[in-house]
């Protein structure tokens, strides 16, 4: 069970740091909502370390040992670590899926860029999707066709988080359109990093990506009806809140460079009211067909992974690499700063 301090802590955390996640979590029941602030807690703890730090191959590998420590029972003297090995414990929370998160912020302290859409899914699933079956597993649901669901929302919620974020991103020297976009539209990835701008071309390229999540945020809505009836309008409200903000782009001219979308309180109260509403007709409505979608390809080893249960599992050899190569540079940053110190003596 988490600690009481533990968890106040970490929704300390999700008020000050995730506005959206916050105003949805309120919907939840608190036997759902509390372990899944922790869970935000410590997800949010993962991905400032490596978003916020200069020595990002050093941050992830800090959050690696972390990760280990939760899951050898030993967890760092922090709450969001003391509140996620609570987590871990109580509801045999599946390696394999904070480990996906693990491999996504790898992906980013590396600097990858993605060729294709699929490339951008499978950094989604990661970062996002993973979270999205954990969720899953707080509310104690394992069904395969529900996991694959969460998933789908999980993948819309990154690609609007991108579509959001092409300036911002642009201004730290990172991307994530796909860069066969890019190709096609002629565009130097490299000079527009340079100098972003808001051109036909890029504004395009961030419709499609909003259309693609709208999608994905369409599929998703199948499977909140197979969720626990008191989960329902919390995960609508997410739903509709992230929606909000393509919504809020669309209406931008799809210019995530000149400025930044953001939704209101108002509109927030408004997407919680309409969840409410779905989450009650949800009792009477048939389940829809779409439920038993196939997965995404890209996101079929969470959905397996979730859907076994508390099997014990290693670490992928894709995710070993990535760490690998982490570990590595990170030793030669540790060399040349010790030759410069030489050098300065």
């Amino acid at each position: 069970m988490i600690a009481a301090d533990d968890l106040e802590h970490c929704r300390e955390a999700i008020r000050h740091g995730s506005l959206s996640f916050h105003a949805a979590s309120k919907l939840l029941p608190a036997r759902v909502r509390d372990p899944a602030l922790a869970l935000y807690a410590f997800c949010r703890l993962a991905d400032d370390e490596v978003d916020l730090k200069a020595e990002k191959a050093e941050a992830v590998l800090r959050l690696r040992d972390r990760l280990d420590a939760v899951y050898a029972g030993r967890p760092k003297d922090a709450a969001p670590d003391r509140a996620f090995a609570a987590i871990v414990e109580d509801f045999e929370m599946p390696r394999a899926l904070p480990d996906a998160l693990l491999e996504g912020l790898a992906w980013d302290a590396e600097g990858r860029r993605y060729q294709t859409l699929s490339g951008v899914r499978d950094y989604s699933a990661r970062v996002a999707s993973a979270v999205g079956a954990m969720m899953c597993v707080l509310m104690r649901v394992r069904d395969a066709d529900a996991l694959a669901r969460a998933c789908d929302l999980g993948v819309a919620m990154q690609l609007t988080n991108i579509a959001r974020d092409v300036g911002e991103d642009a201004l730290e020297k990172r991307i994530y359109l796909p860069l066969d976009w890019l190709e096609e539209a002629g565009i130097d990835v490299e000079a527009f990093l340079e100098n972003p701008k808001p051109t036909k071309a890029i504004r395009m390229m961030v419709k499609r990506l909003v259309m693609e999540a709208n999608r994905l945020y369409i599929r998703s809505e199948a499977g909140v009806g197979a969720l626990p009836r008191r989960c329902r309008p919390g995960i609508y409200g997410a739903r509709f809140i992230y929606a909000g903000i393509g919504g809020q782009l669309t209406a931008m001219g799809y210019d995530s460079i000149s400025a930044r979308a953001r939704t209101s309180k108002v509109q927030k109260i408004g997407w919680l009211g309409q969840s409410m509403l779905l989450s009650a007709a949800s009792m009477i409505m048939p389940r829809s067909a779409v439920l038993y979608a196939q997965p995404l390809t890209e996101v079929q080893f969470l959905v397996d992974a979730a859907a076994a249960g508390p099997v014990k599992s290693s670490r992928s050899d894709a995710l070993i690499s990535v760490l690998s190569t982490l570990e590595q540079r990170r030793q030669e940053q540790r060399a040349q700063r010790t030759g410069q110190r030489v050098e300065m003596s």
